[in-house]
Formats: structure tokens, C-alpha cells, sequence
């Protein structure tokens, strides 16, 4: 089956999103990407946190609004959450806890990847022995403030082999498989 992977744009001083969740910042930084689009054509399911699935998004205002990278992948999600909405959401199924998320994730990707989105659920990922790979694309911009690429207070280091590197104006790509 496929590979548990991680992929987020941070700034330079390891935010995510800005206070608030916000992800207005990320636009500029998205694209065009070599590396982006590689690993998007490479991604066969999301796992997805239920903050993040509800948040902010980069797209709000376009025709991309709500769509998995602006509409470059279409695919099935799974979102993780206690609480499902009641009317369903075409594309989306909601899961009550990470085993069952990552297996239908899994089953659903393939050979291909299982894209995480979420820093929480990376971390639940990370915690659980389930994540492979972490794709970080870091923005040259600083927020000051917001949610942290991996926030695990006390929590022991977690070793990463760096197994590419890619740059283009706007970001430069790491792309690290997780060690042990």
C-alpha cells in the first residue's frame, strides 16, 4: 500500500498559518512548482484533519475555492473528526479515529501516496508509527505568530533523512523520510 506523507508550506520561522488559521499568506507561494506538481500527480488519497478540512483557505474568493489544491487533484478524502456534518459531502468520508482514517486512506490510495493536510494529524500520524515521509516546502516570508509546522511539547526528536532537495523563487522543497 502506499506511503503516509506530509506535505506543507511553512515560513521561514515554522508557521503554518497565521494566528487564527489564517492561510491568506500561502497563495503567493504556491506555484508553479516542479516538486508540487510531481507529488500531486503522485497522491491518490487525503487524509485530512477536521480543523484544516473547515479552515482557511488559500483559494477563498476564487473558482478554487474549497477544491484540494486549488482543483489540481480530485480523489477521495477522509476526514478526520468526532463530529460529521449531517448533510454529506460528495468526495468526503468522515472518520471517528486515526486507525480507521489511516486504513481507509490507505486502501482507498493504493500505491500511491496518502497525502496528509493538518498539522495535528500529522503529529497524531507521526506519534502512531504511520507516517513515512515529510514534504516541507518553506516560503520566504515570516508570520511572527499562528499554528507551528510540529508542536509536540516534551515530546522526543523524531529523526529525518533528507532525501531531495528542489528549489524555485518562491520556496525551496525538502523532502525528508522519516527515520526509526
Amino acid at each position: 500500500m502506499g506511503k503516509m506523507l506530509y506535505s506543507v508550506t511553512m515560513s521561514l520561522d515554522g508557521f503554518i498559518a497565521g494566528p487564527g488559521g489564517d492561510m491568506s499568506w500561502l497563495t503567493e507561494h504556491l506555484g508553479p512548482n516542479p516538486t508540487v506538481d510531481k507529488i500531486i500527480s503522485e497522491i491518490g488519497a487525503l487524509l485530512v484533519g477536521n480543523r484544516t478540512f473547515g479552515g482557511d483557505d488559500p483559494h477563498r474568493g476564487t473558482e478554487s475555492e474549497g477544491k484540494p489544491f486549488g482543483g489540481g487533484w480530485t480523489g477521495p478524502q477522509f476526514v478526520l473528526t468526532h463530529r460529521a456534518p449531517e448533510t454529506p459531502v460528495p468526495g468526503v468520508t468522515f472518520v471517528g479515529d486515526l486507525d480507521s482514517g489511516v486504513a481507509a486512506a490507505k486502501a482507498a490510495a493504493g500505491d500511491r501516496y496518502v497525502n496528509i493536510l493538518g498539522a495535528d494529524t500529522a503529529r497524531q500520524c507521526l506519534e502512531a508509527g504511520a507516517l513515512d515521509e515529510i514534504l516541507v516546502f518553506v516560503a520566504p516570508v515570516m508570520l511572527g505568530d499562528g499554528v507551528r509546522l510540529f508542536d509536540h511539547p516534551g515530546g522526543t526528536n523524531v529523526r529525518l533523512e533528507r532525501i531531495g532537495l528542489t528549489e524555485v523563487p518562491h520556496a525551496t522543497s525538502i523532502w525528508f523520510r522519516v527515520v526509526g
